[in-house]
């Protein structure tokens, strides 16, 4: 038998690095049960583990990962404060892989997986009040702009966008639907100093602000009664550029 816990947790999928590892942390900091997804176990899994996270393995590169997952964390809560669609994959257009194989990877992650889950987990979000639960999707501001280099991932991040208002619509009042549409919050360890000039001189304010400029808007969602349907661009005013 599984314990559950009396609290509704926030499922955070991909967060064993980066942003979704930030946010699992800001969370658990402040005594809110987190359950995450990870398919490569990071060594932050155990961390966020001993801190009290329900981390559980989800393979959603099959249909039936996706569903087995969602059958996880059933197993593990009755309701869910929020979902929080963070995980994804960045591949770009590769004489490695054909077009078809770029494409259904992109969808698969981007698109089914948040589709998937937010259908079998619909009924653990439902059932607590006006306004009382979240799903936030991560898309990128490549939506807007478009990418010659990563056309798959730009298309898949749009359906995921344009999803956000559909699952707005179905499900308010209770729950709120939102997006965050982000670009150069945070650089990777192996990014040289002449990639860093070039990204940072994309944006009119011309730094990497870090995770906390997310954690503070997912913060200002999950407490607001009134937004959903909207797609939150933090990108440092690039489309004026």
């Amino acid at each position: 038998m599984e314990i559950k816990t009396s609290a509704r947790p926030i499922l955070i999928t991909g967060a064993g690095k980066r942003i979704g590892l930030a946010l699992a942390r800001h969370f658990l900091a402040q005594q809110q049960p987190v359950i995450i997804s990870y398919r490569t176990r990071y060594p932050a899994v155990a961390e966020l583990e001993k801190a009290g996270a329900i981390c559980l393995f989800g393979d959603f590169s099959t249909n039936d990962g996706i569903k087995q997952f969602a059958a996880d964390v059933k197993q593990h809560c009755d309701g869910l404060r929020a979902i929080v669609h963070n995980a994804s994959a960045w591949l770009a257009e590769s004489p490695d892989f054909s077009p078809a194989e770029t494409l259904a990877a992109m969808l698969q992650i981007h698109v089914n997986a948040p589709y998937l889950l937010n259908q079998y987990l619909e009924p653990l979000l439902r059932g607590h009040g006006q306004a009382g639960s979240d799903i936030i999707h991560f898309t990128d501001y490549v939506v807007e702009r478009g990418s010659d280099k990563h056309i798959a991932y730009a298309a898949s991040k749009a359906a995921l966008d344009n999803m956000t208002r559909s699952f707005a619509r179905k499900l308010a009042p209770e729950v709120k639907v939102n997006a965050i549409a982000p670009a150069m919050i945070m650089f990777n360890e192996h990014d040289d100093a002449e990639y860093r000039k070039a990204a940072l001189n994309k944006s009119l304010m011309k730094i990497a602000p870090g995770e906390q400029e997310i954690i503070g808007l997912v913060e200002y969602l999950l407490n607001s009664e009134y937004v959903t349907g909207r797609t939150h661009a933090v990108d440092g005013g690039r489309p004026l550029r």
